[in-house]
């Protein structure tokens, strides 16, 4: 998400969050993870951000409603809708499948967006809890999480869907494993160029002021030397990560 952001709104001073020291987000209750998301919010505020992108699943699934209560004033956006947009655009069948935390497939909320746009798709959900942990290890080539990959997605190849929504924001890193599994006629739908082409849009219609120094300041929980090989790699460069307590 953060990469799509840089590249598609180059110049706009960026603050990033990551809640090492407590995700994943996925496993844990309702309650938990709207207190995680508002104390997420409060962070970036006061850092001075203008606009809040809810750059995970589980929270936009489940904490969304109280961040935009909370924050009236402050443009949210969050990832779930994006990723339902497209993945209509991209469907023939009207079959699309979701993957995602325990948390996010729980709520529903991707069938239930689905739906109400278009009551004649059909979808299938499969929990795929395992994917987040071999990722935050650096553990995507390893022979386990590709026969952990097939294993989660053989259901929905055998529903003959022809659309993939990757409902965690960890996958797309994955994106070879899942595409090799799940079959080349599927198409896998990341919501993370949607969302920065959604903020372009408003941005382009609205009259925000937004400093343009070309700033990214990352900050994160907890501070490893995983999560900052993840940074690097993903970013495509030695990122300074800033730790802090919340």
């Amino acid at each position: 998400m953060l990469r799509e952001i840089i590249k598609n709104l180059p110049g706009y001073d960026v603050v990033y969050f990551g809640d090492t020291a407590r995700t994943p987000y996925g496993n844990k209750s309702k309650e938990t993870i709207v207190k995680y998301a508002l104390e997420d919010a409060d962070f970036l505020i006061k850092k001075g951000a203008k606009i809040i992108v809810v750059a995970c699943n589980t929270a936009s699934s489940l904490a969304c409603e109280e961040l935009k209560n909370k924050y009236s004033n402050v443009p949210i956006f969050e990832v779930i809708t994006p990723a339902v947009e497209a993945a209509l655009r991209s469907t023939k069948n009207n079959k699309i499948g979701i993957i995602g935390t325990r948390a996010t497939i729980n709520s529903g909320i991707y069938e239930a967006k689905l739906k109400e746009k278009n009551s004649a798709v059909s979808t299938m959900s499969q929990a795929c809890p395992l994917f987040v942990p071999f990722i935050e290890e650096g553990w995507i080539s390893n022979i386990e999480l590709k026969m952990i990959a097939r294993r989660y997605l053989a259901p929905l190849k055998n529903g003959n869907i022809d659309a993939l929504i990757l409902g965690c924001t960890h996958y797309p890193i994955i994106k070879d494993i899942l595409q090799k599994k799940i079959g080349k006629r599927v198409k896998l739908i990341n919501s993370a160029g949607a969302v920065s082409e959604k903020i372009k849009k408003f941005l382009e219609n609205n009259n925000l002021e937004l400093a343009k120094n070309g700033k990214l300041e990352i900050f994160v929980s907890d501070k490893t030397t995983q999560c900052q090989k993840i940074a690097n790699k993903v970013l495509g460069s030695t990122i300074k990560m800033n730790e802090v307590e919340l």
